[in-house]
């Protein structure tokens, strides 16, 4: 395997097997690293170029994208800084790979960095698959989403995620434009199978068809 080129993370990229396959960005939750999601990519997209970064911040042993203070409310300094710093590798390796607008693929601490990337810079991306985000502060305001595609795949018995917090995320990025659809599944903080049958369901509006 070729070795990646050094764009500011540490990441695998997998080169598109099919022309008509949106690229796919997979940002992994904690304890995760660039390697869990592919295969979910590969599954829920086959054929997608597939570009999975890793996060740079380790807490008690495991992988993060941003970092969170010792009562576990989240460092929004840290957040900020490392959202930037994710936009920049995303414009990196976009030029590097040849890559149109991904579509963003986020789990967990990976889905609140990716919403945190499209606040920050709408235009890095061509859409947004968000699973069990969280939204523990108001982050008003958010620039003109207009046409965005955002898929909100949230449990409704999720622990880590209040009740309220889904459908108040979504109310707020569709007053930014933003194209949601919000599915609140009986599922707690792990994946099912329902959250894979609406993601792929999701991904295949993005596919070209074959002339």
């Amino acid at each position: 395997m070729a070795q990646a080129p050094d764009l500011g993370f540490m990441h695998r990229f997998v080169p598109a097997a099919e022309a008509s396959r949106p690229p796919l960005l997979l940002l992994h939750g904690t304890g995760a690293d660039e390697n869990d999601l592919l295969p979910l990519g590969k599954m829920l997209s086959p054929g997608s170029a597939l570009l999975s970064p890793r996060g740079k911040v380790l807490e008690d042993g495991r992988l993060r994208f941003f970092r969170r203070n010792d009562d576990g409310a989240w460092d929004i300094d840290d957040f900020n800084a490392r959202v930037s710093e994710l936009a920049e590798f995303v414009l990196r390796a976009r030029q590097a790979y040849k890559l149109a607008p991904p579509i963003l693929l986020g789990f967990s601490n990976g889905a609140n960095i990716g919403w945190g990337l499209m606040r920050y810079d709408p235009s890095l991306i061509a859409g947004a698959l968000l699973m069990r985000a969280s939204l523990p502060f108001d982050p008003r305001p958010f620039p003109d989403l207009s046409g965005v595609p955002v898929l909100l795949l949230s449990g409704r018995d999720d622990p880590l995620v209040p009740a309220d917090r889904p459908p108040y995320f979504a109310a707020l990025l569709g007053e930014a434009g933003a194209d949601v659809t919000l599915e609140l599944l009986p599922a707690g903080h792990a994946l099912t199978q329902q959250d894979l049958v609406f993601a792929h369901a999701w991904l295949e509006r993005f596919s070209v068809p074959q002339a």
